[in-house]
Order: C-alpha cells, then structure tokens, then sequence
C-alpha cells in the first residue's frame, strides 16, 4: 500500500476493481476527492495512461465507481469533469458509459426514480 495515496486512491492507481469494490462496499466515498482528482476523474486518468503505456482500455474501475454511487459529472478540483479527463484521451469507452450514466441520473431525477411512461 502507499503512503501517498488513500486506499480507494492507491486502488484506483493500480486499477484493482475488486480492492476497490470492498472499500466502497465498506464505507468510502465513492466521490472522494484527494489532490487534484475525484476517484473517478483518477481512474479514467490511470485507464488512459495505461492505454498510453501499451495496456488496453477498461473501465473496470470507472463501472465499480458508478455502480457505487459516484458522480459522473462531479469536477475534480482543477475543474475537470470525468468527460473531459475521457475526451482528453479519446476513451469512447469511458465516454459511453459517463452518457449512460449521466442520461439515466437526469431521467430519475425528472421521474422521482420510477419508472417514466
């Protein structure tokens, strides 16, 4: 473990889903913030630097944060929204599942979380 990042952080960084699945389930905060990132502005960053370094693209990290709870347009403190960090290193995969997220949060919020007709 490092002693630089929180342990959701150094989870993220490492892009270990189930490390990070059993922090969340255990309390953290899906939102956190720490430095100059959100968990899930860091783990589109880890994603896409790992694409840069030759791995391919996931979103393991990103869909564990979401299912969580996360925000998928909360800025990290620099002003980044996960969109930016996703169009920044043309993660379609990121940015599809941020829409999806993104369109289904405004749909329960206009319909009180029920089902629309």
């Amino acid at each position: 473990m490092s002693d630089y990042w929180t342990p959701a952080h150094q989870a993220v960084e490492q892009e270990d889903a189930e490390a990070l699945a059993r922090l969340l389930a255990a309390g953290s905060d899906p939102d956190e913030v720490f430095g100059d990132m959100t968990l899930l502005t860091h783990a589109i960053d880890a994603e896409g630097d790992g694409c840069l370094s030759g791995r391919p693209l996931t979103v393991q990290t990103m869909a564990v944060l979401l299912a969580f709870g996360a925000d998928p347009e909360l800025a990290d403190p620099d002003g980044r929204t996960p969109m930016d960090i996703a169009d920044h290193y043309g993660h379609d995969l990121a940015v599809k599942l941020l829409q999806g997220h993104i369109s289904r949060r405004a749909t329960d919020s206009r319909c009180g979380r029920r089902r629309c007709s």
